[in-house]
């Protein structure tokens, strides 16, 4: 397991490299995209947002057995219909998963 980085830019890259290097495409653009939209609102509220998304992502992706039971949970919810129990099941524990994950990222 990796520490938990930083929220600055280069520290959570570099964990994501890591932990789960297919995303980081997609955080590039993301992070392409937030920085347009802080500069053009004058605010650093979408930064702040960003670097707490990818917190999290990170922290959960920190935790194997926890990454599994996420993209299992993922994977049900994308599949399954929502009449079924077993999708609002998925739903649940993806809720609880990034809930945990956030709160630590947000105290530590």
């Amino acid at each position: 397991m990796i520490p938990r980085p930083e929220k600055t830019f280069p520290a959570l890259r570099a964990a994501l490299a890591q932990v789960a290097p297919s995303r980081l495409p997609e955080m590039t653009t993301e992070r392409d995209t937030v920085f347009t939209m802080a500069t053009q609102a004058n605010s650093f509220g979408p930064i702040a947002m960003f670097q707490l998304k990818w917190a999290t992502v990170i922290e959960v992706e920190r935790f194997p057995e926890v990454a599994r039971r996420l993209h299992a949970a993922e994977h049900a919810a994308q599949t399954l219909g929502r009449d079924d129990p077993a999708w609002r099941s998925a739903m649940d524990e993806i809720r609880q998963i990034m809930d945990t994950a956030r709160a630590k990222v947000a105290d530590g």
